[in-house]
C-alpha cells in the first residue's frame, strides 16, 4: 500500500521503548504505517506520495503539552501583554493601558495579563489611584504572570461587591492597607473571583481558542491536557470550536475551573462523565482542585517558612478533609484524580489523600496525577513511586522564575520540578508549561530541563538537569501516559497516530546551550501538515 507522506533523510527520534533513532518514516491517512531507512521506505512510495527529504532534520512525535490553559492563553492574546518588549515599568504599563481605553466602548473591561512586579524599573504594582486615573468608566484588571494574583481599580471593584467591609474569601486575601482602605490587589481565590467576573463573550472566547489553537501548533504542539479556565461553559465551547475546526489541537480536560473548582469537579462527578469519555480529539481527563498558590506569587503551601519571610508559609485554599471529600469520592467513581500542588506541605495533604482513597477504594493503573508538584522533597517523592502518581512539573518555569525562587526558597529549589530525581527513582513525570504563566514553546522547556539555568544566567537546581532524550520524553511518551494514551500516541511506532514534529537542524547534535533557538519547520496532526515554514494550513 502506497504512503500518503514518505520522510527520508531524517533523524527520526522514535521514542519507542530502546528510544531508535531512524532516518525514515511513512504515513497513510492519519497513521503511522512503517519506519525505518530510506531503503525500507521506497516500497511505500507512489505517484501520488508526498516525499519530505528532512535533510538530516530532527522528526520527532508532536509535542503533548501535560499542563496548560488554551483558553486562558488565548484571551490573553485579546488583551494588554505586560510581557511585551516596551513595557519596562509600571509607567509604561499606564500608557498602554490608557490607549487601550480610548478604543473600546465606555463600560467594556480594560485587561491586562503577564504582569511581574519584579521585571518592573519601580518593583512594585500599579495602584488603584493610578488605574482609577485611567479610567473609573471602564473597569481594570491587570492580571500577574502566575494568574493568582492581580490588582484592578476602583469601577472593578464595584462591580465585583467588593469594599472596605468585605471579609476575606476562602484561600484568597482582599490586600488592605494599614488604614484597612482596599489597595485594589486580590490574591488567590479573591483574584479568581475577579477573573470571573471579568470573563469574555462567547465570540470572544471562539477567537482566543482559535489563535491559541494556531500558537500550539506552530511551536509543534499537537496534544495539550486543558488545566482549566470557565467551568462547564469552557467544556461545551471547546467541544464546538473543535467540530468547527478552530481548535485543531487533541485535548485532554481536566474537571477544573479557576473559582468554586470543588462544586465543578462535584456536579460533574455527580453527572457520570468520567475520565476518559470522548474520542481522539476531545477526552475528559482527571478531576482537579486547587490546593495552594504560585510559586513566584509567592504563595505556595510549604512545611517551611519562605527564605524571603521567616513568619510566613504561603495559602491553602482546602483543608485535607476537604479536598479528600471531594477527590475521594471522584476516585471511587472510577477518575483519574490530580491537584495544582505546588508547596511541600499541599503536596503531603494530597498524598494523604490518594492514600486513604486507595486504601479504601483500591484500584489498579489509576494514573492518579499532582500538577506542578513545585516542591518535592526526598521522602515525597518515595510517596509517590510508592502510590503510582505521575507528577506534571513545568520544566520552563526555572528559566523566567528562577531567580525569584532562589531568593523565595533557598535551598529548596535543588527539588524543585525535580526531573532528574523522578527518572533515577522511577517516577514517571510528564511536562506541561502552564502556559500561559510563562512561554508555551516545548524547545524552551526541553532546553531549561537541559540545561537549568535562568534568563539572567544563574544555575537553578542543576541537580534535576537532564538528558535531551529524557527531555524530549517528558514532552511526548510520558504526556501520552499520563493521558492513559500510549497506545496511540506519544513514540514514532506504526500503527500510531500520524501527529508529528519536523525541527530546523538536529535537537541532538546542537550544543545544548542553544536548543531554545531552535524553532519548528513542520507541524503534523492526524496525518496532515498543518504548520510549514512559519505559515498555517488552511483545511
Amino acid at each position: 500500500m502506497k504512503a500518503d507522506i514518505v520522510f527520508i533523510n531524517g533523524e527520526v527520534i522514535t521514542v519507542d521503548p530502546k528510544n531508535s533513532i531512524a532516518e525514515a518514516l511513512a504515513v497513510k491517512g492519519n497513521r503511522i504505517s512503517a519506519v525505518g531507512t530510506n531503503q525500507e521506505m521506497k516500497v511505500f512510495i507512489g505517484e501520488e506520495t508526498n516525499v519530505i527529504d528532512l535533510q538530516g532534520k530532527s522528526l520527532l512525535p508532536g509535542f503533548i503539552d501535560s499542563h496548560i490553559h488554551l483558553i486562558l492563553y488565548g484571551v490573553n492574546q485579546l488583551a494588554v501583554s505586560c510581557k511585551a518588549e516596551h513595557i519596562e515599568s509600571v509607567k509604561d504599563l499606564l500608557i498602554d493601558l490608557k490607549k487601550k481605553a480610548s478604543t473600546i466602548p465606555t463600560g467594556q473591561w480594560i485587561r491586562a495579563w503577564g504582569f511581574n512586579e519584579t521585571a518592573m524599573k519601580e518593583k512594585r504594582y500599579p495602584t488603584i489611584a493610578e488605574l482609577d486615573a485611567i479610567s473609573t468608566d471602564h473597569p481594570i484588571m491587570v492580571t500577574r504572570t502566575c494568574s493568582h494574583i492581580c490588582v484592578v481599580n476602583s469601577r472593578a471593584l464595584e462591580l465585583a461587591r467588593i469594599d472596605e467591609s468585605s471579609e476575606n474569601p476562602k484561600g484568597g486575601i482582599i490586600e488592605k492597607d494599614k488604614e484597612g482602605k482596599i489597595t485594589g490587589k486580590l490574591i488567590e481565590t479573591a483574584n479568581m473571583i475577579m477573573a470571573d467576573m471579568a470573563s469574555y463573550s462567547e465570540s470572544e472566547l471562539l477567537k482566543a481558542v482559535k489563535i491559541a489553537s494556531e500558537h500550539f501548533i506552530a511551536t509543534g504542539i499537537t496534544s495539550i491536557h486543558e488545566a482549566g479556565a470557565y467551568g462547564p461553559e469552557s467544556f461545551r465551547l471547546m467541544q464546538q470550536a473543535i467540530k468547527s475546526k478552530d481548535i485543531r489541537v487533541r485535548i485532554y480536560a481536566m474537571v477544573g475551573s479557576l473559582n468554586n473548582s470543588h462544586e465543578f469537579v462535584n456536579k460533574m462527578v455527580s453527572s457520570g462523565i468520567v475520565t476518559g469519555t470522548g474520542d481522539e480529539r476531545f477526552k475528559i481527563g482527571p478531576a482537579k482542585l486547587f490546593t495552594d498558590g504560585s510559586s513566584t506569587g509567592p504563595t505556595i503551601y510549604t512545611r517551611e517558612p519562605y527564605s524571603s519571610d521567616p513568619g510566613y508559609s504561603g495559602i491553602l485554599y482546602y483543608k485535607e478533609e476537604e479536598i479528600y471529600q471531594v477527590l475521594g469520592q471522584a476516585h471511587k467513581k472510577g477518575y483519574q484524580i490530580t491537584v495544582h500542588a505546588q508547596g511541600d506541605r499541599a503536596i503531603e495533604m494530597y498524598l494523604n489523600c490518594v492514600e486513604k482513597a486507595l486504601n479504601e477504594t483500591p484500584r489498579k493503573d489509576h494514573r492518579h496525577r499532582i500538577e506542578h508538584a513545585g516542591i518535592s522533597a526526598p521522602d515525597l517523592q518515595q510517596r509517590m513511586k510508592d502510590l503510582g502518581i505521575v507528577p506534571i512539573p513545568n520544566p520552563p518555569f526555572p528559566y523566567e522564575f528562577g531567580d525569584i525562587y532562589i531568593e523565595h526558597y533557598g535551598n529548596r529549589v535543588n527539588r524543585m520540578y525535580a526531573a532528574r530525581d523522578y527518572i533515577d527513582n522511577g517516577i514517571l513525570a510528564a511536562g506541561g508549561s502552564d502556559a500561559p504563566v510563562t512561554d508555551h514553546d516545548p524547545l524552551l522547556g526541553i532546553h531549561v530541563a537541559v540545561n537549568r539555568r535562568s534568563r539572567s544566567g544563574m544555575k537553578i537546581g542543576t541537580v534535576q538537569s537532564i538528558s535531551v532524550m529524557e527531555a524530549i520524553k517528558l514532552y511526548t511518551w510520558n504526556g501520552a501516559f499520563a493521558s492513559f494514551e500510549e497506545d496511540v500516541k506519544g513514540s514514532i511506532e506504526v500503527g500510531k497516530l500520524a501527529d508529528l514534529v519536523v525541527l530546523n537542524d538536529s535537537i541532538l547534535k546542537v550544543d545544548p546551550q542553544n536548543i531554545k533557538d531552535l524553532k519548528v519547520e513542520s507541524t503534523i496532526l492526524n496525518g496532515e501538515i498543518l504548520y510549514h515554514r512559519e505559515t498555517l494550513v488552511e483545511i
